[in-house]
Parts: C-alpha cells; structure tokens; sequence
C-alpha cells in the first residue's frame, strides 16, 4: 500500500488530528497552524534535524524529539510548548548566540534575521552563559556576496539548497562540533570555487546575515525564499 493513502490519527496539543503515515510532527503542525519554532527548516528542502529548536515531547518517549525528523504514528500524543520546551529552546538559542559573533547593531540582516526574531519570540533579552568569541574569518572573495562566519548557526541551509535545488554541491560542512564551518569546495575562496553557479540561492535561504550581498548596509538584506517549493516541484517533474 501507497504509504499516503495511509490515514494516521494523533494528537498535538490535545488537537486530535489525521495525517499521512509518511509524515512528520512538523508538516502535520505547519499543515494545522500549529506554531514549531525551528531554523534549520525550510520548505523545499531535506530535514536535518540541525537547529533542534523544535524539540517536542511525545507520550511514553522520556526523551525530547526533534518533529522535522520524527514521523508521525497511530495514537502519538504530542505536546509542542510546555515550561520544559521553553526551556531547553532558549538553552539552545542562548548556545547560538555564544558560540558565534553575533551583534545585530552592525548586521546586514539586522531587522530581517530569523535567530533575532527567534530571540524576541523565545523572550530571550540576555545570554546565561559565556560568550566563546571565536577568530572566524569572513570570505570577501566571491564578486557579487560575502560569507561571515560570525554570523552561522550550522543550519546548512546553504548546504542543501546548493545541492538539491542549484545541483551544484559548492556548499558542505567540515570540523566537529563548535568548530563545524560551512565551505566552498575542497575549503578554497568562494570567489575560486570551480562549481558555484552564483545562482544567489544559498545567500536567500540563510536565515542569518551569514551570506550576504556585497554592498548592502546594516538593516537592508532581504530574503526571497518563495522561490523553493516551485524549484522543487519543477525538479521532480523533470525527472
């Protein structure tokens, strides 16, 4: 059996809910207007289950599950905010905001940052922890965008993007843990890359002012992600 022809009943929120056996917490939430904080997510791409904002608790599971990644089952009973939740998203938004250099005064993305909004809408107006200030480097290579490191959250949002939807594989990940970096090819100058098509896509999906356009002030990126769904729809049409 065609597993979307499958009908799975769960909960979310005390919301009793049908969906496809094939789907996630998360597209069944998105699908019923149920709000998930998450940054790695964008529709049009893979889920990676990167950011871990959108951790939720499941009857009989003592874990936290991620509900990019989690399908849904017959009779799961899901829980999206609770006093927990709340807590262990703004231990990881804080873990963000240490692990990097972000000061929103002098970005480009400033006003129009999905870690920001995420900030205002987690109530996050302070950082328990120490910040690492790490030496990142900012690639200026590349004529027409930018990549600063201060500024990444490890959402590979460019990653999958580049891959999936361009084809071209320019973006991946190296290091381990808080020394992970996004590069370009074998870890040459963007401007060097052999593969980038400068299509522009991995500077429209990140959701932070990570990649940017050349000659934009504080305050004025803007993002254009619409294009997604349509690009994917069109890709798996072709084949």
């Amino acid at each position: 059996m065609n597993p979307q022809a499958q009908v799975t009943t769960l909960k979310i929120d005390d919301r009793e809910i049908s969906a496809h056996a094939d789907q996630t917490i998360l597209d069944v939430a998105i699908e019923n207007g149920i709000e998930i904080p998450t940054l790695c997510h964008l529709e049009g791409l893979s889920e990676v289950g990167a950011c871990r904002l959108c951790l939720v608790e499941i009857q009989g599971t003592p874990k936290l599950q991620p509900a990019c990644v989690t399908r849904v089952r017959e009779g799961m009973e899901v829980v999206t905010h609770s006093e927990r939740l709340q807590k262990y998203r703004r231990f990881i938004l804080e873990l963000f905001f240490t692990e990097r250099n972000h000061i929103c005064s002098v970005c480009v993305a400033n006003g129009n940052c999905e870690l920001q909004d995420m900030a205002t809408t987690l109530g996050m107006d302070h950082v328990h922890y120490p910040y690492l200030y790490p030496n990142v480097p900012v690639d200026a290579s590349h004529d027409l965008f930018g990549l600063d490191q201060n500024r990444c959250i490890l959402c590979t949002r460019c990653v999958r993007v580049c891959a999936e939807i361009e084809g071209a594989h320019t973006w991946d990940v190296r290091g381990h843990g808080i020394d992970s970096r996004v590069f370009t090819d074998f870890n040459e100058p963007w401007g060097e890359s052999v593969t980038c098509t400068s299509c522009g896509k991995c500077v429209n999906v990140c959701p932070t002012g990570a990649l940017f356009k050349k000659g934009k002030s504080v305050g004025e990126m803007s993002r254009k992600i619409d294009f997604l769904p349509y690009l994917k729809k069109m890709r798996e049409e072709m084949k």
